[in-house]
């Protein structure tokens, strides 16, 4: 996968966050379609920090595909 900022966790929805979902497509993901993008951490300006798990799809042109198709 190439290198590329993370949304913003605020942004996202629960699937995105905890990695059912594609981070850039919202493509559902399984074990075998998935790339794991690392825990993240955030800090919001309210509350108590927090772990994210963001994954995205194996399939890069797939991937990039529906995201455009948004």
């Amino acid at each position: 996968m190439s290198v590329r900022d993370l949304p913003p966790a605020r942004e996202l929805t629960e699937y995105q966050r905890r990695g059912w979902s594609c981070v850039w497509c919202h493509a559902v993901l399984d074990a075998t379609r998935a790339v794991d993008l690392g825990q993240q951490r955030v800090k919001p300006d309210e509350g108590a920090a927090y772990s994210w798990f963001p994954r995205a799809c194996a399939d890069k042109a797939g991937c990039a595909e529906r995201e455009t198709a948004k």
